[in-house]
């Protein structure tokens, strides 16, 4: 049985106004990895193998390259994907999960289930 205690992990420091929770509690760190509003989608197609910006960007198309940018950025941060530069001209740059980015997804699959049940 799942048992989560979030009062264990919620404190007020008024330095962080906008962070009731810290980043301790674990699972508010992983909603905290996977929220933004391409991240979901940049993980789904990682998913089904590496990619290009370009790439991306073309399964992506209400999404802006900077949107994207910034948010396959973040998710490099965070260890959930990886990034390898080319050493080529014209600058080729390409993006896949790491292993815990596959583990990441192995969640999202439950989630997914789950929601197809709600």
């Amino acid at each position: 049985m799942f048992i989560c205690n979030f009062k264990k992990y919620y404190t007020w420091e008024p330095t962080l106004e906008k962070h009731l929770l810290k980043i301790d509690c674990p699972i508010e760190r992983t909603l905290h990895v996977i929220s933004g509003k391409w991240k979901l989608a940049l993980l789904c197609e990682l998913n089904r193998g590496n990619s290009r910006l370009k790439d991306l960007e073309k399964y992506n198309p209400e999404a802006s390259k900077r949107a994207l940018t910034k948010q396959l950025g973040e998710l490099v941060e965070d260890g959930i994907i990886q990034k390898k530069d080319y050493e080529v001209y014209p600058k080729k740059v390409e993006y896949s999960l790491t292993e815990k980015g596959k583990e990441l997804i192995s969640v999202l699959k439950v989630l997914d289930d789950s929601g197809k049940q709600l």
